[in-house]
């Protein structure tokens, strides 16, 4: 192979690695978008599901105990709602919008530059909010865990109604986090391989963490779409 053919193969070489770096930061862009979205989607519907437990706890269907505790642990989780949505507008300014259009269930046509969503993709819930919406599952597993009572509040049309917003609430939840624990689990497996890490396409980002919390259905809530009492699922599957 003279020095014409071996120039041939090295350029041959270089633009097939220059393609396969392309792809790889084009795919691992992407992905961190996908994994910043689904991170806003499961914070939008944790927040429906602590307004639907709050409007239970406060009908005054439920007993004297059971509403206040209920009431408290809706209030800690939107609380933690607030913070975590307030934490991701500060560190992706080019998402403020979308963060508080996402919780007002509105839609935006705005995208986040790459720089910015990098910056957020660590910003998970938290130890304390993920510990707020878990105490919230279990507060609400207890209220309704007696299956008479709750045999006499799905009799009722109103009581009814806020049950089904709760588990219509609940049940999004469970999907939300399962995509997004998906998105991270893409992202992860992007990033360790060779020529991302070689390169360092990720930059100084953080590497995109799963969120883990207590979402386990309430034995005798009905899934949404169901007319009759059979039990919901035990818990949406984690990526």
């Amino acid at each position: 192979m003279n020095w014409s053919e071996t120039l041939v193969v090295v350029g041959i070489v270089l633009v097939l690695l220059v393609w396969l770096t392309w792809v790889s930061a084009t795919r691992l862009d992407r992905l961190h978008r996908k994994v910043v979205a689904s991170r806003l989607a499961l914070d939008a519907q944790l927040v429906r599901r602590s307004a639907a437990a709050a409007e239970l706890a406060t009908s005054g269907v439920l007993d004297p105990v059971s509403s206040v505790l209920l009431v408290e642990a809706a209030r800690e989780a939107s609380s933690g709602a607030d913070s975590g949505a307030r934490e991701l507008m500060v560190a992706v300014p080019d998402l403020a919008e979308l963060v508080e259009s996402t919780r007002l269930d509105a839609q935006t046509k705005r995208a986040p530059s790459r720089s910015t969503v990098s910056n957020a993709l660590d910003s998970g819930l938290g130890e304390h909010r993920a510990q707020a919406e878990s105490v919230l599952s279990a507060t609400l597993r207890t209220a309704l865990e007696d299956p008479a009572e709750l045999t006499d509040l799905y009799a009722s049309p109103d009581s009814a109604a806020l049950l089904d917003a709760v588990a219509a609430a609940w049940y999004r939840v469970q999907l939300a986090r399962r995509f997004h624990n998906e998105a991270v689990a893409q992202a992860q497996r992007v990033r360790a391989k060779v020529l991302v890490r070689a390169v360092r396409l990720a930059g100084h980002a953080a590497m995109p963490q799963t969120v883990e919390l207590d979402d386990a259905w309430p034995a005798g809530l009905r899934r949404p779409g169901s007319s009759s009492g059979h039990p919901g699922i035990a818990s949406a599957p984690a990526a």
